[in-house]
């Protein structure tokens, strides 16, 4: 009868290999969602921030008598030291300050939507039907994609 003698445990190499390529690829998947994370969260706060100027907006005329302040030429000076930055500052997640910027109608689509820019059509709602000369829609393009735009 012969003696079979257990030798020692350990790993092999098509072991530590397995182990080596599932920690690459949960390395890769966390590589390539972070960057997407960060996109909608600068989004989101884009989001905020339009909500952040329609309350301001109507703040603005609730306290004027229904005008609005903006106008063809750009915001009513102080208009955004008083009612925007009076708090908390009001700048892009990428850095610098928004701008405010007239266009004439609603557009579906924003070429740089990381520029900080804010575009705004009088007397137009978000679907660019007219609502009247106290009504402003605010639009703002989006990193991930679109545009959100906001009435007052």
């Amino acid at each position: 009868m012969r003696n079979f003698t257990k030798s020692k445990g350990g790993f092999t190499i098509i072991e530590v290999v397995l182990v080596l390529a599932i920690a690459g690829l949960i390395f890769l998947i966390v590589f390539l969602a972070v960057p997407a994370l960060q996109r909608g969260q600068r989004d989101t706060q884009r989001k905020n921030d339009l909500s952040r100027l329609v309350a301001s907006v109507q703040s603005y005329q609730s306290n004027n008598k229904g005008a609005i302040p903006v106008t063809t030429t750009g915001p009513v000076t102080g208009f955004l030291d008083s009612y925007l930055k009076k708090d908390s500052a009001f700048s892009d997640p990428t850095g610098g300050d928004y701008t405010l910027s007239r266009v004439t109608s609603v557009p579906t689509t924003v070429d740089t939507p990381d520029s900080g820019t804010i575009n705004y059509v009088i007397g137009r709602d978000c679907s660019n039907a007219s609502v009247g000369n106290r009504k402003v829609a605010f639009i703002m393009g989006l990193e991930g994609g679109g545009v959100s735009c906001q009435t007052n």
